[in-house]
Parts: structure tokens; C-alpha cells; sequence
């Protein structure tokens, strides 16, 4: 069983940058599907950022040019660069991983068998 933990999230002003980081348990993670998705209260989990096994990514349009997604097979960590933080970008960040699929770049819950307990960012204006 793949164990996740997020880390790196906090209460920051529009503008500003964080660095969200996901610690995998699993040794094989370099071969997996690995995603941020967020959720506001009231609202679905969305997709936000995946990268698969060969390092490919994809973004959602709200955070394409202000986010990065990256992660180091040889520290099992995969890490958000997040800038330009807007207000709308608050939410709980959850990191996820799955098995290697198709569906993998659609940024879809269904690509994912195990989640992080998520980390909290706040962007006041």
C-alpha cells in the first residue's frame, strides 16, 4: 500500500509563492501516476497538476504558466511549485498516486488508488 504526506501549504498573500511537497512510502514511485488535486467546501476534488512515470505533465487551464509539477524519483518526492498565488487558489491540496494508465493526464479521481490527508493554502487578497 502506497502511503502519501503533504507537505508545504500555509496562509500566504496574492502574489506570493509556496512549494508543496509529496512524500511517497513506496519504492516504486517513480513508475506511477502522481497528481495534486484540490478541494474548496461544497465543491468537487478537482484535477490540478499530473506527471507521469516518463516525466510527461499536465495542468489545468486555471494554474497553467503559475504552477509546476516535478518530482524526484531517487527521494520519492514530488513537489508543486506554486506562483503569481491568486485567492481562488484556496483549498486543500491533495497529492495522489496510481497505477500507470491512460487516463493518467486527464486529471481524473478514477486514475488514482491512493491519497494524502492534504495540505491547507489560503491566498488572501
Amino acid at each position: 500500500r502506497v502511503q502519501l504526506a503533504e507537505s508545504g501549504g500555509g496562509s500566504v498573500q496574492a502574489g506570493d509563492s509556496l512549494r508543496l511537497s509529496c512524500t511517497a512510502s513506496e519504492t516504486t514511485f517513480n513508475g506511477y501516476c502522481m497528481g495534486w488535486f484540490r478541494q474548496t467546501p461544497n465543491n468537487e476534488r478537482e484535477g490540478v497538476a499530473t506527471i507521469d512515470g516518463e516525466g510527461n505533465t499536465s495542468y489545468d487551464d486555471s494554474v497553467k504558466g503559475r504552477f509546476t509539477v516535478s518530482k524526484d524519483n531517487a527521494k520519492n518526492i514530488m513537489y508543486m511549485q506554486m506562483n503569481n498565488l491568486k485567492p481562488e487558489d484556496t483549498a486543500m491540496y491533495y497529492c495522489a498516486a496510481g497505477l500507470p494508465s491512460r487516463f493518467c493526464l486527464s486529471r481524473v479521481k478514477l486514475a488514482y488508488n491512493y491519497w494524502g490527508q492534504g495540505t491547507q493554502v489560503n491566498v488572501s487578497s
